[in-house]
């Protein structure tokens, strides 16, 4: 008897799909509501790309007398340093005024869209730093923000109707 295959995931492209909101102040991140949500601002239309954004575990060596073989078993959790790469703008209106440094928030990422029942990843998150990259390359002028993840997040959170 053969196992049984998965059924294959339904594959996107991010561009054009995946929605990235700010929202400030959300009560119980692992139960985002609606109203949280539309309380939020789609950053979306502004972002040049991304990094970061994926958690991580750490593995703990367990070796023991008994084998040459070294298991091990999970450790810590944490998140890899994360930044979204904004677009400036020319007068100074832009997602800076949303999220100065310092700023608490939380980062909603909702891969497929917000589309209710499909899933979403909440960030609580801290900016960093707002940095002005400033080159001669030909290319829109960027604004990278850099953001502390100040606990865990709350992943494959469904979204809500």
């Amino acid at each position: 008897m053969a196992a049984t295959p998965i059924t294959p995931a339904k594959r996107f492209f991010r561009p054009g799909i995946t929605r990235c909101l700010w929202v400030p102040s959300i009560a119980v991140i692992s139960a985002v509501t609606r109203l949280e949500i539309n309380s939020g601002d789609d950053l979306s239309k502004d972002i040049l790309d991304i990094a970061g954004w994926n958690v991580t575990g750490a593995k703990i060596d367990t070796p023991d007398l008994n084998s040459r073989y070294v298991s091990n078993i999970p450790g810590l959790i944490s998140a890899e340093d994360s930044s979204i790469t904004f677009y400036q703008g020319q007068d100074g209106l832009d997602v800076r005024s949303l999220m100065p440094r310092d700023e608490d928030g939380n980062i909603i990422w909702m891969d497929g869209g917000d589309v209710p029942g499909n899933l979403m990843d909440v960030y609580p998150v801290r900016v960093l730093s707002v940095g002005k990259q400033r080159n001669m390359a030909a290319n829109a002028a960027p604004l990278v923000i850099q953001y502390a993840i100040t606990s865990e997040p709350s992943e494959n959170v469904v979204i809500p109707a």
